[in-house]
């Protein structure tokens, strides 16, 4: 109890010692007391702020720990390079540049600069150095395909400026080198199989995706070289070649064949061939996402939509293509990839065409059912010429009785449902089954509308033996196309015994003169694992149907005249958005316009440019080179026919 009162006692004594301190010495100073504080802190802060907080560390433990080490690389790294060469080197350089940025991330402090600047020295000391000789082992490494060396190479090279470049080079240069060393090794085979082409170059393609993704990581640097190669061998024409036509008149200019060998391939896999086949639904879309893949590194698209569209062409009409399903999707995938529109456009017409043509066909039979024809055995297409064809390959034939009968009522027919339109018959573009009977069997031959011309010469009289020059009157047929006929009936590859002999015999159809005979082959069967077989059928047409001899030799010069077509449209269309620019702007503006389809050279570049402007489109201004247009306020309109 007496502790407590003391206690409570000695409270009471302090309290009043503070309020009497508080009322005597501190109310009259506290004023003067804070001001002075207030200036002690400003010093006292003052005092405290340091330009930097880590000047004794990068004194006194970074400075020396980095000169340490750069000093002995300087000395180790050249002993260590002249008594184990090049190779041994890099692996050494790579296991000691990894050894001592986990060191520096040991004892360096992590949140400063310290470890990337031991990096920059190691990199100096290590790489810089040697980085001639480094890059002189990339193309062995590429070549033997030693991942781990390259790995290492990469990742020392990768620490220096510009360090990358020398490998890029090498890897761009080993990618075409042994892309036309392979296309040379298979030239023979590839000129036969398009297939091998373009198995030959995915398998480039997987392997070097494959090495960029393990050995670089995917860095797109490598990528992008990868593209720059791919891109310089799919269009090479020093394997195969496509020869166009020039401005000047007996020269042409080589281009690749690459577009043409990826047309016959899609052709192959989507028709029914021996590959397709063998083939899984799956299978075969995966192989044509491949060839879009190659697709995107053509210079010169149209040449491969031409070809491709000439094959589709024949696919729909031939009815040969075993999934219409994946025939649009290939062209959905064609106009995803940047394909020039007006081709894909054209590609869906068809399509169209060929749907629209099925409930037309219907009913233009149903029209001859009661009138005792035999239109339920024809099968009528009709299509719009614009998207399928040239005007200029229609070819006149002389038809069986049966089929001049039956066109008449076909055409008056369409002309009561859609007035205004013509109908143009396309008879290289038709084909057939007909029966053939003689006293080995019965045999149906699928041929071409020229094939039944001439077969059908024989049909009174199979017996008796008919000139070249007779046939010739008969069928009207022109002397190209009627020889190409005949060849395709007397040396037909696919079979022994052909449908028609000859007198005299011939090894091209150009031995054919006026005066040769030709008979029906009444010893004709098919043959099938050594047997002779009494019924059957055989396919004749080949691919005869869809390209006669003038348009042949007219489809490479018609690229040319489309692509200076093209070339023209995109040079006003430039120059009315612009009204002027010199020759540089209006080739990189071309380019862009034009990169979709075909690369312009700059030689066609400037004979349109010269075209234009002595035709008044546009007008150069003397003393410099700029180009301007004429017409300012007008309304051009270029209108591009292709028939």
């Amino acid at each position: 109890m007496l502790k407590k009162k003391k206690k409570q006692g000695d409270k009471d004594i302090r309290r009043m010692m503070l309020n009497s301190w508080n009322q005597i010495i501190f109310s009259n100073i506290k004023q003067r007391l804070q001001n002075s504080a207030m200036r002690l802190g400003v010093l006292c802060e003052s005092l405290l702020k340091f330009e930097n907080r880590l000047e004794m560390y990068h004194e006194n433990f970074e400075k020396p720990y980095i000169e340490a080490a750069e000093a002995f690389y300087r000395v180790k790294a050249p002993e260590y390079f002249e008594a184990n060469g090049v190779q041994n080197y890099i692996c050494f350089a790579y296991q000691k540049f990894k050894e001592e940025e986990q060191m520096g991330l040991k004892y360096l402090e992590p949140c400063s600069d310290s470890i990337q600047a031991l990096r920059e020295c190691c990199a100096q000391c290590l790489i810089d150095v040697f980085k001639e000789h480094i890059s002189t082992e990339c193309s062995s490494f590429i070549r033997n395909n030693e991942a781990e060396k390259l790995h290492a190479i990469f990742r020392l090279m990768d620490q220096i400026p510009e360090g990358i470049a020398p490998i890029q080079k090498c890897l761009e240069q080993y990618i075409v080198q042994q892309g036309l060393a392979d296309m040379f090794s298979n030239a023979d085979q590839i000129t036969k199989d398009c297939a091998r082409y373009v198995e030959l170059l995915l398998d480039l393609f997987t392997k070097f995706s494959k090495q960029i993704k393990e050995v670089f990581n995917d860095d797109p640097r490598f990528l992008t070289s990868r593209d720059k190669a791919f891109k310089q061998l799919v269009n090479d024409t020093s394997a195969f070649r496509l020869e166009l036509p020039s401005m000047e008149k007996c020269k042409t200019q080589p281009e690749s064949r690459c577009p043409e060998l990826l047309a016959n391939y899609c052709d192959m896999l989507l028709r029914k061939t021996p590959l397709s086949r063998r083939l899984i639904s799956d299978e075969i879309e995966s192989r044509l996402k491949d060839i879009i893949l190659v697709l995107k590194y053509i210079q010169n698209k149209d040449v491969f939509m031409r070809y491709y569209k000439v094959h589709l062409t024949r696919r729909l009409i031939l009815d040969s293509s075993p999934d219409s399903e994946k025939e649009e999707n290939m062209v959905g995938w064609l106009r995803d990839v940047g394909m020039p529109a007006d081709y894909i456009n054209k590609l869906a017409r068809m399509f169209q065409d060929v749907k629209v043509s099925k409930d037309l066909n219907q009913k233009i039979k149903d029209s001859h059912i009661h009138k005792g024809t035999f239109s339920d055995s024809i099968n009528i297409k009709i299509l719009n010429v614009g998207a399928w064809a040239r005007g200029s390959e229609r070819v006149q034939v002389s038809l069986p009785l049966e089929l001049e009968d039956f066109i008449p009522g076909v055409e008056d027919y369409y002309k009561q449902k859609h007035n205004g339109r013509k109908l143009q018959w396309y008879y290289h573009m038709s084909n057939g089954t007909i029966t053939f009977s003689n006293k080995v069997g019965k045999f149906d031959l699928d041929v071409t509308t020229f094939q039944i011309a001439v077969l059908f010469a024989w049909n009174e009289r199979p017996y008796d033996r008919i000139s070249f020059e007779d046939l010739r009157l008969a069928t009207k047929l022109p002397d190209a196309e009627l020889r190409r006929t005949m060849w395709s009936l007397v040396n037909f590859p696919k079979i022994k015994q052909q449908l028609l002999l000859c007198v005299p015999e011939v090894k091209t159809p150009k031995e054919f003169d006026d005066s040769t005979q030709f008979w029906v082959n009444q010893e004709f069967c098919l043959i099938r694992n050594g047997k002779m077989q009494k019924s059957g059928k055989l396919n004749l047409v080949g691919r005869l149907q869809l390209s006669t001899e003038k348009s042949k030799e007219e489809d490479n010069a018609s690229i040319v005249q489309l692509r200076i077509l093209r070339t023209q449209e995109a040079i006003v269309q430039i120059m009315k958005m612009r009204k002027q620019a010199t020759m540089q702007q209006l080739q990189i503006e071309l380019v862009k316009i034009l990169k979709n389809m075909f690369l312009p050279s700059k030689q066609m570049i400037k004979e349109q440019i010269e075209w234009l402007v002595e035709h008044d489109y546009m007008q150069r201004k003397k003393t410099t080179e700029i180009v301007s247009s004429m017409w300012h306020n007008c309304h051009l309109l270029m209108i591009l026919m292709e028939f």
